[in-house]
């Protein structure tokens, strides 16, 4: 427990102020941590499914759907459900890259996902092209080659945000095809995927005005420990904060730590 906590204390991070998360549920409020740096894009890199995490023991020729160990999210602005990632919700099974590329329409919003790495999203454009932000690019690629092992699904309900037209998601990720790190205003690629989609400048970084009225609550629904609340200034803070737990965990220990100090 002390390891797990020194772990913790030296991460290198800015604390953000809490509020009273009233009117939504009473567990525990915890502090949301805001990290700074210009592209956290994760690396598409060379993976088995099975390093990715996904339970069904398949061959090459079984093509989903397959379940990953996930931790489950709820999000709100003020009282308002904004993001849901729940599996007593929706469907968060896995497709292999090749069935997925059966269900998709252009302007679809779509996430691969591996164990221990943050996910990446992508607009889907059409054949096997997406768009993406990857390693401070605006990019088209090929959905079969970056999946790189992983298994993706559609996401378009996964934030309550009312979405655009094809057309205008198209649009937009065409738009910004080629641009780089100078000029992108998005720190990871479901910032840019997600503002294609809905449109919405709170996904950008720097984009939203902060108010002390304004905040974000981010509930991570942990199995055995209940629902731990974090407290978020800007919806891109907390974007950057709940990637950064699936890539490493550490909110699930840092939860246990202060549960068993209470």
């Amino acid at each position: 427990m002390g390891n797990q906590l020194d772990r913790i204390t030296h991460l290198n991070y800015s604390e953000l102020p809490t509020g009273d998360p009233s009117g939504l549920e009473k567990d525990e409020l915890r502090v949301g941590v805001a990290y700074f740096f210009s592209d956290e894009e994760e690396e598409v890199d060379d993976r088995t499914p099975s390093d990715c995490g996904f339970t069904k023991d398949h061959s090459p020729v079984e093509e989903g759907p397959f379940s990953v160990t996930e931790v489950e999210y709820s999000a709100f602005c003020s009282q308002e459900c904004i993001f849901s990632k729940l599996r007593e919700n929706e469907d968060l099974n896995v497709y292999s890259a090749k069935t997925l590329l059966t269900m998709c329409k252009p302007g679809d919003l779509l996430e691969l996902v591996a164990t221990a790495q943050a996910p990446h999203w992508a607009i889907y454009e059409q054949d096997d092209r997406v768009i993406h932000l990857h390693k401070g690019e605006i990019r088209k690629d090929s959905l079969l080659e970056i999946s790189s092992g992983r298994h993706g699904r559609i996401v378009n309900n996964r934030y309550r945000y009312r979405s655009l037209p094809p057309d205008l998601v198209m649009q937009n990720a065409v738009g910004h095809l080629g641009l780089t790190s100078e000029e992108i205003c998005w720190t990871n690629s479901e910032s840019f995927a997600a503002w294609c989609r809905f449109g919405k400048r709170e996904f950008k970084a720097g984009g939203e005005a902060h108010s002390a009225e304004q905040q974000y609550f981010l509930k991570v629904h942990l199995s055995g420990s209940g629902v731990h609340t974090l407290v978020f200034r800007s919806l891109e803070d907390m974007i950057r904060e709940r990637r950064r737990v699936d890539a490493s965990g550490i909110l699930k220990e840092l939860s246990l730590v202060n549960a068993g100090k209470e």
